[in-house]
């Protein structure tokens, strides 16, 4: 009995010959020099005149041949391609996850699509925006992101002092210089917040797609093994096309 996965595996050889064969069968039909013969011979007026050679030129390529061998040719390929669609019509599979049911009885062609999507999904959480390790974070219900702890920093302000180099006498006036001093003027409390996630997080998202990817494919594996009838319908078309 031929499986869905024997028949998935020659058809797009199938396919790849057919259709070079049909190329080739239609560039043949369009040189006229293919298709034309002739037959020549010669006689002369009495008997004394020169003998020459008949001539001839042979028919290569005949149209009806040609559409017979078409016929053969593409008939091959509507049945392995309806023999692989009808399949697919009932070739079905669980998908299992850590020994759960997670769908049931699905068709090969969506278990495709699944694998596809799965592939970019991915991608997607891959690049999802990380925590800064270098902060400790905690989740702000209030806020409903990332927050870390309150940090204390101070506000200063530089306050002009005087500095008496040398005191007034009765002939100088005093010398005095002015200068800065950085005074505590207030506080600073910072919270950060961010929209980001734990690197912990991406990472068990990574790996429940990777475990879904698996199991996706298991269940297409599974499923390509499936049973088929072959289909014979090309002699039916080619039958009606070419009568």
């Amino acid at each position: 009995m031929t499986r869905l996965n024997q028949i998935v595996a020659v058809e797009k050889g199938i396919k790849s010959r057919s259709f070079q064969e049909l190329t080739d069968a239609h560039h043949a039909l369009q040189k006229a020099g293919l298709l034309s013969g002739i037959s020549r011979t010669y006689r002369p007026k009495d008997e004394e005149g020169e003998q020459l050679p008949p001539e001839s030129t042979k028919v290569q390529v005949k149209a009806e041949e040609t559409i017979r061998a078409t016929a053969e040719i593409l008939t091959r390929l509507f049945d392995v391609t309806a023999t692989k669609d009808w399949a697919n019509c009932t070739a079905k599979a669980d998908v299992r996850v850590d020994g759960e049911t997670l769908l049931e009885a699905v068709p090969v062609s969506y278990l495709l699509f699944l694998e596809k999507q799965l592939v970019d999904m991915l991608t997607f959480i891959r690049k999802l925006p990380v925590l800064d390790a270098a902060e400790t974070w905690e989740y702000d219900a209030s806020a409903d992101c990332w927050a870390t702890e309150p940090v204390q920093t101070v506000r200063t302000k530089k306050i002009p002092r005087n500095h008496v180099k040398a005191e007034a006498t009765e002939k100088h006036p005093a010398q005095v210089e002015v200068y800065y001093e950085d005074v505590t003027v207030g506080y600073w409390k910072t919270v950060k917040f961010s929209g980001a996630m734990p690197a912990k997080r991406i990472n068990e998202l990574v790996e429940r797609v990777e475990k879904l990817q698996q199991a996706v494919k298991f269940a297409r594996e599974e499923a390509n093994n499936t049973e088929i009838t072959q289909q014979k319908l090309g002699t039916k078309v080619f039958g009606y096309l070419f009568a």
